[in-house]
C-alpha cells in the first residue's frame, strides 16, 4: 500500500494493518552490512521503562494508537529478532509501545504538562509479531519535555508476558527540528541526543523517511534473548 495513503487512512481511523514489508530476515551482518561485528547480533540496549510506563496493555491491542491526539503522522515499523537464533525473526511476542504527545504529555498520568490525562489512554498500544518478526503501529511524532530527547519506550514480551526487554529509542535531531517547526509543537527540544542520560549512545531508528505534509516512516530493528 502507498505509504501517503496508508497514513491518511490511520488517521481517519484505519484498524486494521494489511501487510507489513519485512525489514531484515537476519543479524548475520550488522545494521551497516558489517559481517564481522562481533556485536551484530547482541541484544538492544536495556533501558528504564520511565515514569509513565503502559498500565493496561492487554486492554490496548490496536495499531492506531492517534486517540485524540494532533500531529505529525508516525508510521512504526518494528522487527524483532532473536540474538538466541542468529537473529532470525521472532514470531508470535508482544510489542508494548507508549510515548508523550505532541505537547509532551503521556496518557494514563496526573501531573502532566497540560494537566491530568489520568482516564486517557492515547499513544499506547500493544501488537503481536507476525511471521517475519514485525509489528507496527500508527502513530504521530512524538513531542518532547525538559530535560529529555525526544523518544519512543517499547517493551517485548513473550507470549506468555514475561518480559523479554525494555527499552527506548531516539530520533535524527535534524528531522526533530523539521517537525518541532511545524504549528501543533512546542518549538525546538531543549535536550539532544548526546546529552539527554538515559537513552544509550548511538540507540536511534534505524531509519525514518518521509516529510511533515505526507508523513514519516519510522523502521527499527529491536534485538532481544528469545
Amino acid at each position: 500500500m502507498d505509504r501517503k495513503k496508508f497514513l491518511k487512512k490511520g488517521l481517519a481511523g484505519m484498524g486494521t494493518i494489511v501487510a507489513i514489508p519485512t525489514l531484515l530476515s537476519s543479524c548475520s551482518a550488522d545494521d551497516n552490512g558489517n559481517d564481522n561485528d562481533p556485536n551484530a547480533c547482541a541484544p538492544s540496549p536495556s533501558e528504564t521503562a520511565g515514569p509513565f510506563p503502559i498500565m493496561t496493555p492487554a486492554d490496548l491491542v490496536r495499531e492506531n494508537i492517534i486517540g485524540d491526539r494532533s500531529g505529525v503522522p508516525l508510521l512504526i515499523q518494528f522487527a524483532i529478532q532473536n540474538t538466541n537464533s542468529n537473529c532470525s525473526p521472532l514470531q508470535g511476542v508482544l510489542v508494548d509501545i507508549w510515548q508523550c504527545d505532541a505537547q509532551g504529555n503521556y496518557s494514563e498520568y496526573s501531573g502532566q504538562l497540560d494537566g491530568d490525562f489520568t482516564n486517557a489512554d492515547f499513544l499506547r498500544g500493544r501488537q503481536t509479531t507476525d511471521a517475519n518478526g514485525n509489528a507496527s503501529f500508527i502513530s504521530i511524532y512524538p513531542g518532547w519535555y525538559p530535560g529529555r530527547t525526544p523518544h519512543l519506550h517499547v517493551e517485548v514480551l513473550s507470549s506468555t508476558g514475561a518480559s523479554l526487554l525494555i527499552t527506548q529509542v531516539s530520533f535524527p535531531e535534524e528531522i526533530s527540528s523539521t517537525v518541532y517547526a511545524t504549528a501543533e509543537y512546542n518549538g525546538a527540544a531543549d535536550t539532544n541526543n548526546s546529552n539527554d542520560g538515559i537513552v544509550a549512545a548511538g540507540n536511534l531508528v534505524d531509519q525514518v523517511t518521509g516529510n511533515t505534509t505526507d508523513g514519516y516512516t519510522l523502521n527499527k530493528i529491536i534485538k532481544v534473548a528469545g
